[in-house]
């Protein structure tokens, strides 16, 4: 494989992770916050941090498809 598919891949699978954990993360910060006790703005900022993540994801993959092409 060459330098440039290795690093292709690297890229695609952290992004991919991102995405699972993010999405894992969004999905139980209701259960954390109601565990924890804490103040619901802080699910809130859960979710943003998600978002930003998801957000992050995108920027990637988009970054790797325009590599490839």
């Amino acid at each position: 494989m060459s330098k440039h598919t290795e690093d292709t891949n690297r890229q695609g699978r952290i992004a991919a992770l991102v995405i699972a954990a993010a999405g894992f993360l969004a999905i139980i910060a209701p259960w954390i916050v109601a565990v924890t006790g804490l103040a619901p703005r802080f699910e809130i900022l859960i979710y943003l941090f998600c978002l930003a993540a998801f957000i992050w994801s995108l920027v990637v993959t988009v970054r790797i498809w325009q590599k490839t092409r």
